[in-house]
């Protein structure tokens, strides 16, 4: 009884350790806060200080924005008119669906099939925005997003994204030098996490949105990025290429300032007057299961108690059946001793003995009889 007692907790504790282990970088995002890599405000200039020229600018001079056509709607146009005007000296481009497919089609040829294949078109949208900033560098911005104050104390940085809530960051601003190992990172895993979730809106976020971005960050900012010649072939088996010719940037982050992604947090994104941006509205793509998975979101400790919850009566269950499976084969076991030993077998030390069985014998006309013993074999 201890050994099967033993081998069920370590069959559970095992299948509990590989869960863990599939969702671990999932759960560090619910105790990320991004503070270590914070753009705080104490080292930020603020807006038309003199000090903004004393600071390099590595990232390109570059607005990337990206829209069906060039015929962005009205209720946009104040935004991207804002973040125009106060840049007249950045190169301003943006990407169409038709410009970003040129683009994928020339130079990354091995990522067309999936580009074209995304069932949702935000998917596009979001995978061309990490591909710019990976291969022109500058700065990408939402449409919704207006600008509030000029850019230029963000371009010192090698990389900076966005703090979301709950957790993680976000897509809808972000800055990089080109081939920023991160963003080198991200595009080249953009292939192994394409996958139907069945649900639109988890589709979107962990495929190519800010679920699947956080999840790459969290993996860069633990070394744990993707071996290089196994991404490479991976991508390159999906797509039909060598994988010499895909993963030729990917590595893990050495702790280098050069390779370090910044964060800029959430006062200096928006809603102060020394904020970046300012928000105009948005999020058009969202369906209706985008409401389950917000109210999910601001009751996760709920679900989360919920799921371990769960979780114990689903384990106490299978001991439960564990239980009585052993009480079964316990009787069915002594049942079937009970029966040879009619038979006329005995346990012994050294296994079953064979015993002699007695039978009545008539010996003569008058009915007569005696016992006779005779060996049978069972």
């Amino acid at each position: 009884m201890r050994r099967g007692i033993l081998i069920f907790c370590s069959i559970n504790i095992l299948i509990i350790i590989f869960l863990i282990r599939s969702v671990l970088t999932l759960l560090t995002l619910l105790v990320e806060d991004g503070s270590a890599d914070a753009i705080h405000s104490s080292e930020i200039p603020a807006p038309n200080s003199p000090l903004i020229d004393d600071r390099p600018q590595i990232i390109p001079k570059i607005i990337h924005q990206t829209y069906i056509n060039e015929s962005v709607p009205e209720h946009w146009r104040e935004a991207q008119k804002s973040c125009i005007d106060l840049h007249e000296d950045y190169e301003y481009r943006l990407w169409t669906d038709a410009k970003s497919r040129e683009l994928i089609a020339t130079e990354y040829p091995w990522f067309l099939a999936t580009f074209d294949n995304y069932s949702q078109p935000i998917q596009r949208a979001d995978a061309i925005r990490y591909f710019v900033l990976a291969h022109y560098g500058g700065i990408y911005i939402d449409l919704d997003d207006g600008c509030n104050r000029r850019l230029d104390p963000l371009l010192s940085y090698p990389s900076w994204v966005r703090r979301t809530k709950p957790t993680g960051i976000s897509n809808d601003a972000m800055g990089s030098i080109p081939h920023h190992p991160f963003f080198t990172l991200v595009i080249e895993s953009l292939i192994p996490y394409n996958r139907d979730w069945k649900l639109p809106y988890i589709t979107v976020m962990y495929s190519t949105g800010p679920l699947f971005l956080s999840v790459i960050w969290q993996e860069y900012k633990r070394g744990r990025g993707r071996n290089m010649a196994e991404l490479g072939a991976q991508v390159g088996g999906a797509v039909g290429a060598g994988p010499g010719n895909v993963g030729k940037g990917l590595g893990r982050w050495d702790g280098s300032e050069s390779g370090r992604v910044r964060v800029l947090m959430g006062d200096e994104y928006n809603q102060k007057p020394w904020s970046f941006f300012r928000w105009h509205g948005g999020s058009s793509w969202h369906g209706k299961d985008a409401r389950l998975i917000f109210w999910m979101g601001r009751h996760w400790m709920l679900l989360t108690a919920t799921g371990f919850l769960i979780a114990g009566f689903v384990g106490l269950g299978l001991w439960w059946i564990y239980g009585r499976v052993l009480l079964i084969g316990e009787r069915r076991r002594k049942g079937g001793q009970g029966n040879m030993l009619g038979a006329g077998c005995v346990a012994g030390k050294g296994g079953w003995v064979v015993q002699r069985i007695p039978f009545l014998r008539r010996t003569s006309a008058k009915e007569r009889y005696e016992l006779f013993e005779s060996r049978h074999d069972v």
